[in-house]
């Protein structure tokens, strides 16, 4: 029994040759499936580019059914489908604010503003200290794409928000 191809398009296995394989890949039904998966991944923009140049299949507008399906060269799309595609689009055109790359202006700017921020707070603070001698305590948090903290390991958890207990001094060794 010699080496046997398996297409995962069509979910077929033949003997693996290159007259075999050749035929099959060049094959209508193997074309067809493979331009199905493909089209699942497509853009918007790219369908509707395709949908545009396309004229509308009048049996599909008549009875809401094509015999062809898929396969028809006539679109399917409807104007409210058309204009839902156009509008999805658009947005995905529009750049996303978590997609934008922070400059290192944008860095500095925060930077500086969170600066100021300890800045301000230390000043009051060591006023707050005099008057009430109470510290103030910083809060942590976790950096954006950090798994939740019941996923992290103890070294990558923060401070406790009172701060560490003071331990005594025992010597090692």
């Amino acid at each position: 029994m010699g080496k046997r191809y398996y297409c995962d398009f069509c979910d077929r296995s033949f003997p693996d040759n290159l007259p075999g394989r050749k035929k099959h890949l060049n094959g209508v039904l193997h074309q067809r499936i493979r331009k199905l998966h493909y089209d699942r991944f497509r853009d918007a923009a790219a369908i509707l580019a395709d949908e545009a140049v396309k004229k509308s299949c009048k049996k599909f507008q008549r009875t809401g059914e094509c015999d062809y399906g898929n396969n028809c060269r006539f679109s399917h799309m409807t104007p409210d489908k058309l204009r839902a595609l156009q509008e999805q689009a658009e947005a995905d055109k529009r750049p996303k604010v978590e997609d934008r790359v922070p400059t290192l202006e944008d860095w500095l700017t925060k930077r500086s503003k969170k600066n100021q921020l300890c800045q301000a707070n230390t000043d009051s603070s060591s006023q707050n200290l005099a008057e009430n001698s109470t510290p103030v305590h910083t809060v942590y948090t976790l950096p954006p794409g950090f798994p939740p903290l019941h996923e992290l390991p103890p070294s990558l958890h923060p401070p406790p928000p009172e701060g560490w207990p003071n331990q005594p001094y025992v010597e090692w060794g």
